[in-house]
């Protein structure tokens, strides 16, 4: 059985998206300040130990913009590009970045149906929406946040005012990188 695995950058107040939005990010956004050599490591592996990416539609439209002209050294850009994208979307017509799926309804049971099949990690980036719809079903296996040093006092947050309570999750593993970011990774508690 495949893993959900939702993997985020987040501050320390739980802000997940640039507060300058899409224009902002595009230039450096607030994450990129926080660099070191481990960070894209850690990255690279997470994105080889994963055949798939699940998306929403905001998240999938700002990457479907972006990724087809990067070019790297490391094949980080490759592996996103070629990689199976499952987007769940009611308003996109068609997906056409390379290897993408919509879901359209029913995403509990679409998602269910991924994990079933064969392969590697499904990973999911940013998609605050999908990410809580996904709590709630018990769909992740995997929480992993990499919370930056950084205090935003603005932008949209990962778990919003109206998200339900979580069930409890067990920390699985922490790690602190150079740059300040402390991953926290949680699995759901049995």
């Amino acid at each position: 059985m495949r893993r959900i695995v939702v993997s985020e950058f987040v501050s320390l107040d739980g802000v997940f998206e640039d507060p300058g939005g899409a224009e902002k990010f595009k230039h450096g956004g607030w994450s990129f300040k926080f660099r070191d050599d481990q960070v894209p490591k850690y990255k690279l592996g997470e994105l080889s130990a994963s055949d798939a990416l699940l998306l929403g539609r905001v998240t999938y439209e700002g990457s479907a913009k972006a990724w087809p002209s990067v070019k790297d050294d490391v094949g980080f850009a490759d592996k996103m590009n070629n990689m199976s994208k499952h987007v769940v979307s009611t308003t996109l017509k068609k997906a056409d970045w390379n290897n993408s799926k919509l879901i359209k309804t029913n995403v509990p049971e679409e998602v269910r149906k991924l994990k079933q099949q064969p392969g590697k990690d499904i990973l999911v980036y940013g998609s605050a929406k999908l990410v809580n719809t996904l709590l709630q079903h018990d769909l992740v296996d995997e929480l992993r946040l990499m919370v930056h040093p950084v205090v935003l006092g603005s932008g949209r947050r990962l778990f919003d005012d109206h998200a339900e309570m979580l069930k409890l999750l067990k920390l699985a593993e922490s790690k602190t990188f150079p740059s300040g970011i402390v991953l926290l990774s949680y699995h759901p508690a049995k």
